[in-house]
């Protein structure tokens, strides 16, 4: 056994050991841990910054894109809402325990059903070092131990963060080993971790690129809740209010363009093309690539020709593809084609076109007249997500506490014996 194989099943054995004191820990040493470590995020503010300088200033040297360094770089306003989206897991009702639903039998069985923690939970992430905190937050409030491997670009963010969380859950009487946070960039840590760290990992769940995601798919021996690239489209129907589309698209795409919310492509109604092509270049065309398809170049001479390629690719940049459609069901074609099943939005007035799309558009959200940055657990109310999943099993969208747990059936009798 190699050291690293050795560090990893400590690890994975100390959060299973942490997990059965977590699942029969009261909701209110849970919510004090989360209010502490909220608590500790806000003192250590200038620890966690230093630690992310350090980080940015080496990413910056190793040529990283400028959004791969926005998903990396902290300031003062994002440290404080990494401690405000802990306060808010706090305040969110407990998942453990709720009782989904209850019946009796006809010979007086009477039956619960019955939220209950995962176990452990592993996740693998690139980047965001608000993910940390996010991931360790969710998994308190579920009543989960973790295993964290974040991405080595931000391995100094994390350890800061890390120990932050660590101080607040020995405040509230927790094992600090609740959270583990992986702490080497050893990228043969990933492959101990996909082989379940001696069956002590409940389930894996990626966050990052392609490449991460379909690697943890292939190779994982433990069930994967996996979060896939978001290759989000805006469609603009020909009953758009223009002015709100404008509006819309600018967010949907420039509010932060490194984010999987942001939306990739612009799909727009051959009927309002030549109307609001222009606009949106006058809006956005300074701070935007556009990249169009023949119909778009035909109303916007000069902006870069859209391939396939284009339109198969989450840029996470502030690139725009454009592609001209024959009304909505020529949309919903082009969105069934290329999209991830992420995020999609129709922009328009009409509400049976809108119903439409959201009925037939497969993806985990789907958006009328709003912004595809919404795709975000905070916005819809879970206080933060541990990511967004795109598939069909367990949990689809963003995936918060309530998301982190399963069930089981308790049933009280008394004295029934099977005939």
């Amino acid at each position: 056994m190699t050291d690293l194989q050795k560090y990893m099943g400590e690890l994975g054995a100390q959060a299973k050991a942490a997990s059965a004191t977590l699942r029969l820990a009261s909701e209110a040493q849970r919510n004090d841990a989360l209010s502490a470590m909220a608590t500790e995020i806000r003192a250590r503010e200038a620890d966690i910054l230093s630690a992310n300088a350090a980080d940015m200033t080496a990413a910056d040297s190793k040529g990283l894109s400028a959004a791969m360094l926005d998903r990396l770089k902290l300031d003062a306003d994002r440290v404080a809402g990494i401690a405000k989206g802990l306060d808010d897991i706090a305040a969110l009702p407990d998942p453990v325990g709720a009782v989904e639903k209850s019946w009796t039998q006809p010979n007086g069985l009477i039956f619960h059903k019955v939220r209950v923690p995962i176990g452990v939970i592993a996740m693998i992430y690139e980047s965001r070092p608000n993910v940390t905190a996010d991931a360790g937050g969710l998994c308190v409030k579920s009543g989960n131990a973790c295993v964290l491997r974040g991405g080595s670009e931000s391995a100094r963010s994390n350890a800061a963060i890390h120990a932050a969380l660590q101080a607040g859950l020995t405040q509230a009487g927790l094992p600090e080993t609740s959270i583990n946070l992986v702490n080497t960039t050893d990228r043969a840590a990933v492959g101990e971790m996909l082989r379940g760290l001696n069956e002590t990992i409940d389930i894996i769940i990626p966050r990052g690129g392609k490449g991460l995601v379909a690697r943890v798919q292939e190779d994982a021996r433990v069930p994967v809740l996996a979060h896939l690239e978001g290759l989000n489209h805006s469609y603009v129907h020909t009953d758009a209010n223009m002015k709100m589309a404008l509006q819309l698209i600018e967010n949907a795409k420039l509010r932060r363009t490194g984010v999987c919310g942001s939306t990739e492509t612009l799909l727009v109604d051959y009927l309002i093309a030549d109307s609001f092509l222009p606009l949106l270049k006058g809006q956005i065309g300074e701070n935007c690539e556009l990249r169009g398809d023949t119909r778009a170049q035909k109303v916007l001479p000069g902006i870069t020709p859209a391939t396939d390629a284009d339109f198969a690719t989450e840029h996470l940049a502030a690139i725009l593809n454009i592609a001209v459609v024959d009304g909505l069901d020529d949309a919903l074609a082009h969105i069934a084609k290329y999209g991830s099943g992420h995020t999609d939005a129709i922009i328009t007035e009409d509400a049976a076109a809108a119903q439409t799309f959201l009925d037939s558009v497969d993806s985990a959200i789907v958006l009328h007249n709003a912004s595809t940055q919404y795709a975000d657990g905070g916005e819809f109310g879970f206080g933060a997500e541990i990511g967004i999943a795109t598939g069909r099993l367990h949990a689809r969208g963003p995936v918060g506490a309530e998301h982190l747990t399963t069930y089981k059936y308790q049933v009280r009798g008394t004295g029934q014996a099977r005939p």
